[in-house]
């Protein structure tokens, strides 16, 4: 099928590159399997992260992608129209059932499904723990899982940082990892994935230079940005304000 929507989606990511000055180095087309269901995987550290991945996995055969996103984002008109035409699928979070069947069933039907493990943006530019969806779905569907890593793309726009969207020549860089088989069981896989692309990440940041000091910068490589632990209460005390705003909101009927 044409979906012409889905093509009109990458020229705008393409063309946002462009106008950004982004140089982007893509690694591993060799890894994108050429037909079948699979799952990608792919590290959260900004807002253009699943297009970047995306825009990867076409270039080797002309796959697209699949993303699960979180459903609060059709609340955007442009947003929720091109959910809907470019067949993402929409996770509510406070009820996964239907978007975790939604999805295997797009595996078995040969498609490829983007996911997060880490759910949310890693304010630590580091790997955050993994969620289990990515291993439970390929296991289900008994399907590949392919990982990939994106890195650079925090420099742009990521979560707590200011956006850098004029022309700033951020080189981002973009790896496939090679194809994970899961194991039998959940916790296995979801350790398997975790220590590939942990291994990949660190590959990558390997051919970047890291300035010392830069907010964007992983505390491990000499960055100001926040470690692990310090990301993960700053995660937790964002929930808590959420939770309490949530609270005092007034109840209808």
């Amino acid at each position: 099928m044409a979906e012409p929507v889905y093509r009109a989606s990458e020229f705008v990511a393409r063309t946002f590159l462009r106008l950004t000055g982004s140089r982007v180095t893509y690694l591993g087309d060799e890894n994108v399997p050429a037909q079948g269901g699979c799952v990608v995987a792919i590290n959260h550290t900004s807002y253009i992260d699943w297009a970047l991945a995306a825009l990867a996995f076409r270039r080797p055969g002309g796959r697209r992608v699949r993303p699960m996103v979180k459903i609060e984002l059709q609340q955007v008109k442009i947003v929720g129209f091109m959910m809907k035409h470019n067949k993402a699928i929409p996770v509510d979070r406070s009820a996964g059932a239907d978007a975790y069947a939604a999805a295997v069933e797009r595996l078995r039907e040969g498609e490829a499904v983007a996911v997060f493990p880490e759910a949310t943006i890693s304010r630590s530019f580091e790997l955050k723990d993994f969620k289990s969806g990515a291993a439970r779905m390929a296991i289900e569907a008994d399907v590949p899982i392919v990982p990939i890593v994106v890195w650079g793309s925090q420099r742009i726009w990521t979560k707590g940082l200011p956006r850098q969207i004029g022309r700033k020549k951020v080189p981002i860089t973009v790896a496939i990892g090679p194809q994970l088989q899961p194991l039998p069981d959940v916790t296995g896989t979801t350790e398997l994935l975790h220590e590939a692309m942990t291994s990949l990440l660190h590959q990558v940041q390997q051919n970047y230079s890291h300035p010392t000091g830069e907010n964007w910068v992983p505390h491990r490589l000499g960055g100001t940005a926040p470690t692990l632990q310090e990301a993960a209460q700053m995660d937790a005390d964002d929930a808590a304000r959420a939770a309490g705003r949530k609270s005092q909101r007034p109840r209808s009927g």
